[in-house]
């Protein structure tokens, strides 16, 4: 069983070097930061406070999150869309940070990969809490201007200074929270991809797996 766990903030191009490893590999992709977005997304439709613990935590019991690649579907409602957008990134780390939530999906992500055989698994506690047998833990990071920028591109936002803040924002409340935070496993690989290109990051995993 490979399993390559790929962890580390907003922006540090953790879901493009995943999908282009998955794909060099032949192996199956997770984007588990999708999975909390869905919760974050059917607690607002559903008029839930995110940062209600206990409806969050009985919402997600039967809530159905089905991810393939980039498309995501809550309920069977397909939500690819929604659940990147503003309101959403607002509350996901309300959701990411109940640890009913958190251990409900810690089970499925677990259950995703014995199912495969394995995968490529990214996130923020992959290495850490949801498969610390990974045969490589790879923590990314970046400069927080460079995150920003990245950002701003893919959600079109207008104001690269905002979208700073609310990462640095969200930074410190996933590295704070008590339920799984976002934390370097001591023996994962770190990569600075502030002035790489995918193609060399992936390059170098690849050598790392070889």
């Amino acid at each position: 069983m490979t399993v390559v766990a790929i962890d580390g903030p907003s922006g540090s191009g953790k879901s493009t070097v995943a999908r282009t490893l998955a794909a060099e590999l032949g192996l199956e992709y997770l984007d588990t930061g999708a999975m909390y977005r869905a919760v974050a997304f059917a607690a607002l439709q559903r008029n839930i406070d995110p940062l209600d613990h206990d409806p969050v935590a009985k919402l997600v019991q039967d809530l159905e999150v089905v991810t393939d690649g980039g498309n995501v579907t809550v309920d069977g409602v397909d939500a690819s869309v929604e659940i990147r957008g503003p309101e959403v990134t607002r509350a996901v780390s309300a959701v990411a940070a109940n640890a009913d939530v958190r251990r409900e999906m810690v089970s499925r992500q677990r259950e995703w990969i014995r199912v495969r055989g394995g995968g490529v698994v990214e996130g923020r506690d992959i290495g850490t809490e949801v498969w610390p047998d990974a045969e490589l833990k790879v923590y990314l990071t970046a400069d927080l201007a460079v995150r920003a920028s990245r950002r701003q591109q893919e959600i079109g936002a207008t104001s690269q200074h905002d979208v700073a803040a609310d990462l640095a924002r969200r930074d410190a409340k996933d590295s704070t929270r008590e339920a799984s935070p976002l934390t370097q496993a001591p023996d994962a690989v770190v990569v600075d991809t502030t002035g790489l290109s995918v193609e060399e990051i992936v390059a170098s995993l690849l050598e790392r797996l070889a």
